[in-house]
């Protein structure tokens, strides 16, 4: 989880490869709509973020039932969403990649092909909900190489699933 910049997919998709988990970039979930309206700088409104989200949820629910980890890269911004994630599977833990701004802003000025502009990065950072102490997750800061970050990464996801009832989580960075 993190804004956008942060690495999520870089990172949520190298911890699913090395694990040998499913991944889901949870950017393929948004409905057209959604991806039009950032495309065009508009901040996204729970209400649209409702459906997406739970699509998400359903994805993860349908892997943990058969008893499959996942692995996605999912925003996550704001607790509420998070429970929307948590819906449907019985153990969702959350890795938040932390970075400072300047750092996130020279990430998504470098980005390309991205519908995701650099001009929404303070509005998310303005929604950002870090993990609250009851939330199973960690957080990483991705100012470290991202072999580092990525290498965290699969040490904390192995941890989690190691620790979970049987071989089920679901990890979000």
């Amino acid at each position: 989880m993190g804004v956008s910049g942060s690495g999520k997919s870089t990172v949520a998709e190298a911890v699913a490869e090395r694990l040998g988990l499913p991944f889901a970039e949870a950017d393929r979930f948004h409905p057209q709509a959604n991806i039009d309206k950032m495309s065009a700088g508009t901040p996204l409104t729970d209400e649209d973020r409702r459906p997406w989200l739970e699509s998400l949820a359903e994805w993860i629910g349908e892997h943990d039932r058969q008893g499959r980890s996942t692995v996605t890269a999912c925003s996550a911004l704001k607790r509420s969403y998070r429970d929307i994630l948590r819906s449907r599977a019985a153990d969702v833990r959350f890795l938040h990649l932390d970075g400072d701004t300047e750092t996130l802003a020279r990430r998504l000025h470098a980005r390309k092909g991205h519908f995701m502009p650099e001009s929404l990065l303070r509005s998310q950072q303005a929604t950002l909900e870090p993990l609250a102490d009851d939330e199973p997750g960690a957080t990483l800061d991705i100012a470290p190489p991202a072999e580092e970050v990525v290498e965290r990464a699969v040490r904390i996801a192995a941890a989690a699933i190691g620790s979970a009832e049987g071989p089920r989580g679901s990890a979000q960075g």
